[in-house]
């Protein structure tokens, strides 16, 4: 990410109106590798094709924002490997994590990983620090620390069903399992400014708090995020949970989230009033029945109707209501950033 772009972003989360509303979208290895033509081996494997994949989206579409920008992650596999977790690679698929534990009757067999010598986590650190002159080339920095949120980790070691089960069935248990994640995220974290001192913001994607209730957001979710936030002092705070948004939402401002990045499934006013417009919102059109699966022109509509009705541009960002999927084309891109830059 650029500095233009890094200023743009604090722009929209202080609530500047800018003369064009702004677009950005996360990236990663469900589009990435085989937008660019890469197998999804040689991505997560070989630094340069990792490097030239960003390097090509970043020149292709140099009127928009990818985030976390030059994402150095091994998918759903990152934090999970750190406590443990099997990892399986595939060359045209996304890697998976094995469970570590069978139930929550478990939770003591674990303990807190070095985030300086555990699973995949060195490998991040070291692509990142072996890339760096080539990213800072080109005149971009690292500006994100990012990690899998804690509730998302917990679903990895222990599968979802029964971790959610266990919100229900084993609060003291379940809360150490959940409170030692945060533990290690706060340290993954700080290790992630400690190496690279350009990072201003932290991001964490955590779909399972889509999934909870209102009490068990008061309970599991707002407190460990709070706690995960509030350890850094961070300009920007994003959230990604592309599952349901609306229990969460009213919190997100007590959590200490700045951004958040929510399921298509909430319009933008929706999410406005819920947040009383405090947060700034990155979305929002359908990413896989839209993104992926529409033409160009379809694309282009659900841009235009994402903000028909708001009374309030600011604090919005037009982006997925989620991450870039698979197979999406740069016709849709391209749309998507036209269609866009219409609207002010």
């Amino acid at each position: 990410m650029n500095q233009a772009q890094w200023d743009t972003l604090l722009d929209v989360v202080n609530g500047e109106r800018l003369p064009q509303i702004p677009t950005a979208f996360i990236i990663d290895c469900p589009w990435l590798p085989g937008w660019c033509g890469a197998g999804m081996m040689d991505y997560f494997s070989d630094d340069t094709c990792w490097f030239q994949a960003n390097k090509k989206a970043i020149e292709t579409f140099g009127d928009t924002i990818f985030l976390p920008g030059f994402w150095a992650e091994f998918g759903m596999c990152t934090e999970p490997s750190a406590f443990g977790a099997k990892c399986q690679w595939f060359d045209d698929n996304m890697p998976h994590a094995e469970k570590v534990i069978r139930d929550i009757s478990e939770v003591d067999l674990l303990t807190k990983p070095n985030v300086r010598t555990d699973g995949l986590l060195p490998f991040v650190i070291n692509r990142l620090k072996r890339t760096q002159p080539q990213i800072e080339a080109m005149g971009h920095q690292i500006k994100f620390a990012v990690a899998r949120g804690p509730l998302n980790i917990a679903s990895f070691l222990m599968g979802t069903t029964e971790f959610m089960t266990a919100m229900m069935t084993d609060q003291d248990r379940c809360h150490k399992l959940v409170g030692l994640i945060t533990d290690f995220l706060i340290d993954w974290i700080g290790y992630q400014i400690e190496c690279f001192p350009s990072i201003e913001g932290v991001f964490l994607l955590d779909d399972i708090i889509g999934f909870v209730g209102d009490k068990q957001c008061g309970e599991y979710v707002v407190p460990y995020f709070k706690k995960i936030y509030g350890a850094f002092d961070a300009k920007i705070n994003m959230l990604h949970n592309d599952a349901s948004g609306l229990v969460s939402a009213p919190y997100l401002e007590r959590m200490g989230v700045n951004l958040f990045n929510p399921s298509f499934e909430h319009s933008l006013q929706q999410l406005k009033e819920l947040t009383g417009n405090k947060v700034a919102i990155l979305g929002n059109i359908p990413p896989r029945d839209v993104m992926a699966q529409g033409t160009p022109q379809a694309v282009g509509n659900a841009v235009k109707k994402s903000v028909a009705g708001l009374t309030n541009l600011s604090r919005v960002i037009l982006s997925c209501g989620g991450g870039m999927p698979p197979n999406v084309s740069s016709e849709n891109i391209n749309a998507f950033i036209d269609a866009a830059s219409t609207l002010g």
